[in-house]
């Protein structure tokens, strides 16, 4: 009774896309997998020397200032 076989291992995922259908265990794998690259992406950001943090804020003031033009602009 030590270790699991392959033939254990191949029961046990024949009863989970059984219980769970490859559709829901696809979309959770996708899933998992943008939430992963999502978290290294943020990792390597936090690693950059100077996070933008400024550069940022400048560009939402900088954003909100051109909607504005815009609207002084607009005659409706």
């Amino acid at each position: 009774m030590g270790s699991f076989s392959i033939w254990h291992w191949l029961i046990v995922l024949a009863v989970v896309l059984l219980v769970f259908g490859t559709k829901r265990l696809t979309s959770g794998a996708k899933d998992l997998g943008s939430a992963v690259k999502e978290f290294k992406k943020g990792m390597r950001d936090e690693d950059k020397p100077g996070a933008q943090l400024g550069d940022e804020s400048r560009n939402d003031a900088s954003r909100s200032s051109t909607v504005q033009d815009e609207r002084d602009r607009d005659p409706r």
